[in-house]
């Protein structure tokens, strides 16, 4: 029995193989079908190459493309092939790092060739041709010093010996890949053979500092996406233009929402419009927060470093924040809310019978994010979080979780999307116990399982305060947001000592419950812009109602029209310019103006008006009382 292992599949099922069996040969077992279709494997939670020899007794999954782990080890392997395809074309071509992102990979490229479409093309073309040569990846490991001999003689790469004398430098051993005849270094895994790429498209050029120094070397960093089959392809390209109609920087300044400028990077210029739309979203918010018993607070902007300190924020999160040198002093605009959160539980002696306590704060932070990451209203460094924090006992944990999932259903639905839930586990960097990490997980793995609600790990990706509850949602272009937040704190009652009274009257420690519904509103209404292309839902749009007037003579009508709408307190406009009526409504349409009231001659004597939905046309003649009665119902039940 000392030549069998015993392999445990995701379903709990465990089989005996052959000690140094591959997970191919597994996939294999089990159907032809399934090992054509995987493409790497994890090994008792370590992602391993298809070909790794098992030689002790492991779980095992198998990933396919259409999983996260699948796509991640597909680019990466594809970010390879184009180096190796680099390198072929345009000899002497150094590189830099080569990593799978969220939608594709990059590799930075130092090259005396600038690289242009046509050179991309050309760099395409070999590396399909390359995938045909069905190359398969052969992983060597070597001593560290050994790998940094190699990169400087065999295979002379300049950037290699850095990463490996300076990033690497705490490893004893590295390893490296073989493609034919390229090498990298590379942690991996990777596809078992190139031959697995069948499609591909290198989408863009930009310039890159070696290690983001702007004193360094200016690389090419080409980014690409590929796919194992064309149709895949062919379809994200579609999506990808559908895209970039639908960008909100783009919406966002034709609809007179918000805009960016340099004189304060990363930080949007709120209009008027955008107003409405953030405005709206603060009445939804405090109303659904109001019914489940939370009170809101205002704390301040700029903190003295003394509370960042004992939070923790200061060795943990010191690179993402902006410091004021004043006077005597080192102060901070604050990052986030909760430290001062602690602040206001700890202002007065708290009992048992306050608690839960739930505090909600719609705070404007400040991020020193750096200036490649940000991204429009996905990355900025000046954000409003609608935060809250929640102060309560351990047994009160499952029912004050419960009642933030429930918001965050009413919140997302309210808006047509559908969350799913990941529980992101105790990362690398951490505050406290290993013991405490392992309660405060347990307790949200548990109220997932008890609110019914289906989830996945994330491991490692919890805050370093505490493990938390991620809310992905899916766009109408199916892409995959992060948005809400419920993290379970036992770290920060500690640190700030904060106490309640309980009925044995003893000194308890509260747990502390952070949690985001929009995460940001200016990454939500980014978000919203783009999944509803600038359609906005009739309650939050910032012009809901046009009224056109077709000739002159209907003006005076028009207005009264106008002013009854304006009285029922819709946003309402008038246009009764000498213009044709086509070219207003066409401009009406352009502004994404939910309802359009046409009014000539047979309106004016019918006392009726003719009514336009954007993007739907015409939808029939109303009796002005009857068409109010439906849009304010429409308002009120905040139909999307």
């Amino acid at each position: 029995m000392a030549d069998k292992i015993k392999i445990t599949f995701p379903d709990n099922s465990v089989k005996e193989f052959d000690k140094g069996i591959t997970a191919f040969e597994i996939a294999q077992s089990i159907s032809k079908k399934l090992a054509d279709e995987i493409v790497v494997c994890s090994l008792n939670g370590i992602a391993k190459d298809l070909s790794a020899p098992i030689n002790e007794d492991a779980k095992i999954i198998l990933y396919k493309f259409d999983t996260p782990e699948g796509r991640e080890c597909y680019w990466h392997t594809s970010s390879h092939i184009m180096a190796q395809a680099i390198e072929e074309l345009f000899p002497g071509a150094k590189f830099g790092v080569g990593p799978a992102i969220e939608n594709g990979f990059y590799y930075d490229v130092d090259s005396t060739t600038k690289f242009t479409e046509e050179e991309l093309k050309k760099i395409e073309a070999r590396m399909l041709e390359i995938a045909k040569r069905d190359l398969k990846p052969v992983r060597e490991e070597l001593p560290r010093l050994e790998a940094i001999e190699y990169f400087k003689t065999k295979r002379p790469d300049p950037y290699k010996v850095e990463i490996l004398e300076t990033i690497a430098v705490n490893e004893n051993v590295v390893s490296l890949y073989h493609q034919g005849n390229f090498t990298d270094l590379c942690r991996g895994p990777h596809l078992p053979t190139t031959a697995k790429l069948k499609a591909v498209k290198l989408t863009s050029v930009s310039g890159s500092y070696w290690r983001g120094d702007e004193k360094r070397q200016m690389l090419q960093r080409i980014y690409g996406i590929t796919f194992p089959t064309q149709k895949e392809l062919d379809k994200y390209l579609k999506d990808l233009e559908e895209a970039k109609k639908r960008d909100h920087r783009k919406l966002g300044k034709e609809l007179d929402l918000f805009f960016f400028n340099e004189v304060s990077p990363g930080a949007p210029f709120w209009l008027p419009n955008g107003m409405v739309i953030f405005i709206e979203l603060e009445k939804f918010w405090r109303e659904i927060h109001g019914k489940a018993g939370y009170n809101e607070i205002s704390t301040p902007i700029v903190v003295r470093d003394t509370l960042f300190k004992t939070s923790g924020h200061l060795d943990n999160y010191n690179e993402n924040m902006f410091k004021i040198a004043h006077e005597t002093e080192n102060l901070y605009l604050k990052p986030m809310n909760c430290p001062e959160s602690t602040i206001v539980y700890s202002s007065k002696l708290r009992s048992y019978k306050d608690l839960p306590l739930r505090l909600n704060e719609i705070g404007r932070l400040h991020r020193n994010e750096v200036s490649g990451a940000l991204g429009g209203m996905f990355r900025v460094r000046q954000l409003t979080m609608d935060d809250a924090h929640i102060f309560c006992t351990d047994e009160q944990i499952l029912q004050e979780v419960t009642g933030v999932l429930e918001l965050i259903k009413i919140f997302y639905y309210t808006f047509g999307f559908k969350p799913a839930f990941y529980l992101s586990t105790r990362p690398d960097k951490a505050m406290g116990s290993v013991e405490t990490w392992n309660l405060a997980e347990e307790s949200l793995r548990q109220a997932l399982i008890a609110n019914k609600l289906e989830f996945k790990v994330n491991e490692k990706d919890g805050a370093f305060y505490g493990p938390k509850i991620d809310v992905h949602i899916k766009d109408a272009l199916n892409r995959t947001w992060q948005m809400a937040t419920i993290q379970l704190d036992y770290q920060m009652p500690e640190r700030f000592d904060l106490t309640y009274e309980g009925s044995d009257g003893k000194k308890h420690r509260p747990v502390m419950i952070h949690r985001a519904i929009f995460g940001s509103f200016e990454r939500f209404l980014g978000v919203l812009t783009e999944h509803c292309a600038g359609n906005f839902p009739l309650w939050i749009a910032p012009v809901q109602l046009a009224v056109l007037s077709i000739t002159d003579s209907q003006n005076e009508y028009a207005k009264e029209i106008y002013d009854e709408l304006k009285k029922e307190n819709f946003r309402v406009i008038l246009d009764t310019r000498n213009e044709k009526i086509g070219y207003k409504i066409r401009e009406a349409e352009n502004r994404k103006i939910s309802y359009m009231i046409v009014v000539g001659d047979k309106e004016k004597e019918e006392k009726k008006i003719s009514v336009r939905q954007h993007g739907k046309g015409d939808i029939g003649k109303f009796g002005l009382k009857d068409f109010i009665e439906t849009i304010r119902l429409n308002v009120t039940q905040k139909t999307y």
